[in-house]
């Protein structure tokens, strides 16, 4: 089941419901009691499909060609190995 999140309009309060998808929307705000007021409110999701082993098509017929999403999108085949940062430029030590 989704969790969803809302909030009152009438006093601001927010907070979060785990509820079905048929279920219907709260109606009254548990932090003040406004009848009518309670609005959904849009979220970004919680998790990230970063690293290696996750496909754009690794749901789709295997006829499709796969390619790696972790990948920096410039063909495929990019190195995985970052590249080594210059080292910082040494500074004066400044006498009082």
């Amino acid at each position: 089941m989704p969790i969803y999140a809302f909030a009152c309009s009438a006093c601001g309060h927010d907070f979060e419901r785990l509820q079905r998808l048929s279920d219907a929307d709260p109606t009254t705000c548990p932090a003040c009691g406004a009848e009518g007021t309670i609005g959904r409110q849009l979220t970004a999701p919680q998790f990230r499909l970063a690293g290696g082993g996750w496909y754009e098509t690794d749901f789709k017929k295997d006829g499709d060609k796969k390619r790696n999403l972790a990948d920096s999108g410039s063909g495929g085949g990019a190195s995985t190995t970052p590249s080594p940062s210059p080292a910082p430029a040494p500074t004066k030590a400044s006498s009082q």
